[in-house]
């Protein structure tokens, strides 16, 4: 029934950016109420779903959601779509209001205010979701205010004690500081397709540069790291299954064995487990550099085969 009531209550809204000085001077012509009114209006909205008292409490706090939303000009967003916002939280306001409970509306209903602007303006300032917890939340629409009293720029790094003074007065890390203070640095997203220059011929996205390597380059260095890879799988064939085991142990696993460790499971000192090491190493490499020269030697003459057959 309430829900009816807001959806039928005919409420003014601002027409662009243009029509705000006109929408500003027409609500100012709506009577604030007194408390007695304002209980009433409630009573019979909360009872009976009266429509004319639910247009009359959202039509006399909206000067309310005008102040609370000129607060927030500073995010780069139309003023008219923060107020429009704002109206949705003051029609969620009036909706769940109780005038039992004492307080005025206005206090109530300035919660709902806040949270709708708030969320449009997280939603609308970046393509990036960012806000996503309450302290992040806070940490975006106080950052501003608390640099100024920093007397810190807006358009320059923090430095690490004002940092680290932020963090603690809003209960974030530092990282989540510094990362928020320069993506608003940067005012929200920018279009690549942004012209530059006089003649506009140029955009933002000609001048990004790709740094990840060619296609033919990576392509080219996963064949390298295969082929190497099957060398050393061959090499290890040419060792003894101890010195195979000892030399992976202690060279080729994230964590490598200690020499005590190793000791106790072949029952030698950890001096010959050392020597061990050294020697199978050595017969690793040899037996890779053994391996690389035959492939590069069938791969030469596999090409003067080639050019042979072409030759003739």
């Amino acid at each position: 029934m309430t829900d009816i009531a807001l959806k039928n209550a005919v409420i003014p809204a601002p027409a662009g950016e243009d029509g705000l000085n006109r929408y500003l001077a027409e609500i100012r012509k709506f009577p604030i109420l007194s408390p007695e009114d304002e209980y009433m209006l409630a009573k019979r909205f909360k009872e009976h779903g009266d429509p004319e008292a639910a247009a009359k409490l959202v039509t006399s706090h909206l000067r309310l959601v005008a102040k609370a939303a000129m607060r927030y000009r500073g995010y780069g967003l139309p003023v008219a779509d923060l107020i429009s916002e704002g109206n949705v939280g003051l029609i969620q306001g009036v909706r769940r209001f109780d005038p039992d409970r004492g307080f005025r509306l206005a206090t109530y209903a300035l919660w709902w205010i806040k949270a709708s602007i708030q969320e449009f303006i997280l939603r609308s300032w970046s393509m990036v979701k960012l806000g996503t917890t309450a302290a992040q939340k806070r940490l975006f629409f106080n950052l501003r205010r608390i640099k100024n009293s920093l007397q810190a720029y807006d358009d320059t790094d923090l430095k690490p004690d004002q940092v680290r003074q932020i963090a603690n007065t809003l209960g974030v890390s530092e990282t989540e500081v510094t990362s928020m203070n320069r993506r608003m640095m940067q005012g929200g997203d920018a279009s690549l397709n942004v012209p530059l220059g006089e003649t506009g011929e140029d955009q933002w996205q000609d001048l990004l540069t790709d740094d990840s390597p060619l296609q033919d380059e990576a392509l080219a260095g996963a064949q390298e790291r295969q082929r190497r890879q099957n060398m050393l799988f061959e090499a290890l064939g040419t060792l003894s299954d101890r010195e195979r085991d000892i030399l992976v142990q202690r060279r080729l696993i994230d964590e490598p064995k200690t020499l005590e460790d190793l000791s106790l499971v072949y029952k030698v000192s950890r001096e010959r487990v050392r020597q061990i090491e050294v020697r199978a190493f050595e017969k690793l490499s040899r037996a890779m550099h053994r391996i690389d020269d035959e492939q590069r030697i069938a791969k030469l003459g596999g090409r003067r085969e080639n050019q042979a057959r072409e030759g003739h």
